[in-house]
């Protein structure tokens, strides 16, 4: 019985591409964090806070792509190790404002070089214009994907 015509032709799909390419980065991400005492996770959060201190765990877990309980389990590890800091009572609303500790920088910034040689080893056989390319490509595709959403 051939199923010809039915799914997605891996082979061919762009889709299936992409999240073979996310995975292996992600793999080549923990490894490399793995002895540093982080997961990809954890090195997200405190790269999301280094760049845009005092986010919500809300905001946090977006940009970690996980959820707001999964993050609320690492603030209260990372909190807990002195890796971060939140206020007892949220200064507005409810949201607690969450800051980077001075160990928790030095973290990152080792971190932060383990997860740079993934990034350099994974572009390592393109040419500059072929990186941008693909940085304006993937760029351009989610832009794509998220202005349909906000159609539907």
């Amino acid at each position: 019985m051939s199923q010809e015509g039915v799914g997605v032709h891996l082979e061919t799909s762009l889709g299936y591409l992409l999240k073979e390419a996310s995975s292996a980065l992600r793999t080549a991400m923990e490894e490399v964090l793995r002895p540093l005492g982080m997961s990809v996770t954890h090195y997200s959060c405190l790269e999301l806070l280094a760049q845009r201190p005092g986010l919500s765990n809300s905001e946090l877990a977006r940009g970690a792509f996980v959820t707001r309980q999964t993050m609320n389990v690492l603030l209260q590890a990372l909190e807990r190790d002195g890796y971060v800091t939140r206020p007892a009572e949220a200064p507005v609303g409810k949201a607690l404002p969450t800051r980077l500790t001075a160990s928790g920088r030095r973290s990152l910034q080792k971190a932060s070089t383990a997860v740079r040689s993934v990034e350099a080893r994974m572009l390592a056989d393109l040419t500059a214009t072929e990186q941008s390319d693909a940085f304006r490509i993937l760029q351009t595709m989610i832009h794509s994907l998220h202005s349909d959403n906000k159609d539907a």
